[in-house]
C-alpha cells in the first residue's frame, strides 16, 4: 500500500534533521581549540606580554576547576560568604593598567581586569577590629595585605591579564592585583580571603624572612 505524500515529506523531513545534528556534532568534535589573542597596548601605552612571567610558585601552575570552584571569604566578618566562579564576576567589573615586580628582579607591565576585593568584604560585613587580609590559595599559599590598603587603593581580583582569562600558570581563576608591592604578595588560585585582627600575620614567603610590607 502507498503511503500518503504527507507522511512521506514528514518522514524525509525527520531524517534530514536528524543528519545535519549528525554532521554538525561531527564538526564540533573535530574543531580545535584556538588561543585567546592579548591585547599588546592599551590607551597608547605598550604592555608587556602574559609570558613574561617566570614560573616561581610553590608546587608549580595549579589546575582549578570551574565547575566546583568556591570563594571564601570568612574571619572577623559579620556574614561568611561562599562564591562561585561566575557569582564572583557577576560584581562590578575594572580595569587597570598595573606593573607587577617579582623579588627576583624581573617585571611585566598588563592590563588587569578583575571585581574589587572592598566589594566581596562588605558583603560579608567587615567587623571592627579586622585590620589584615590574609588571602589563601589553592596550592596552600598564603600572603596578606592590610586591610585600609585593600580598602584605600580599591584592590582588585583580577580574573583577565591583557584581555584573556587567567591561563591556570598564570593563577586562574583569581590573582591579587597588589600594585606598588612585590610580587609575592599577589597571590594566585586565591580560595579565600580571610579577615584578620592580627597587624603581623606573615604568610608563607614572610615567614620564611620576607619583608611582611613587601613596598617598592
Amino acid at each position: 500500500m502507498k503511503q500518503p505524500l504527507s507522511r512521506l515529506v514528514a518522514v524525509a523531513l525527520v531524517l534530514s534533521v536528524a543528519l545535519a545534528v549528525a554532521c554538525n556534532r561531527s564538526v564540533s568534535e573535530r574543531a580545535t581549540k584556538l588561543r585567546a589573542v592579548q591585547v599588546s597596548e592599551y590607551k597608547g601605552e605598550k604592555l608587556g606580554s602574559i609570558d613574561d612571567f617566570r614560573e616561581n610558585s610553590i608546587k608549580g601552575p595549579q589546575a582549578v576547576d570551574e565547575a566546583s570552584y568556591r570563594l571564601e571569604i570568612s574571619g572577623e566578618v559579620t556574614t561568611p560568604r561562599t562564591y562561585t566562579y561566575q557569582q564572583v564576576l557577576g560584581h562590578p567589573k575594572y580595569s587597570k593598567v598595573v606593573v607587577l615586580n617579582c623579588v627576583e628582579g624581573w617585571s611585566v607591565k598588563l592590563l588587569w581586569e578583575g571585581v574589587l576585593i572592598k566589594d566581596l568584604l562588605a558583603e560579608a560585613g567587615v567587623k571592627p577590629g579586622a585590620v589584615t587580609v590574609i588571602f589563601h590559595a589553592y596550592d596552600g599559599y598564603t600572603t596578606s595585605l592590610p586591610l585600609a590598603y585593600v580598602l584605600d587603593r580599591n584592590i582588585m581580583l583580577a580574573y583577565k591579564m591583557n584581555g584573556v582569562v587567567l591561563p591556570p600558570e598564570r593563577g586562574f581563576p583569581f590573582q591579587v592585583v597588589a600594585e606598588d608591592k612585590l610580587g609575592y604578595k599577589w597571590a594566585k588560585w586565591v580560595t579565600k580571603i580571610e579577615l584578620s585582627d592580627d597587624p603581623a600575620y606573615k604568610g608563607y614567603w614572610e615567614s620564611r624572612g620576607y619583608d611582611n610590607d613587601a613596598g617598592l
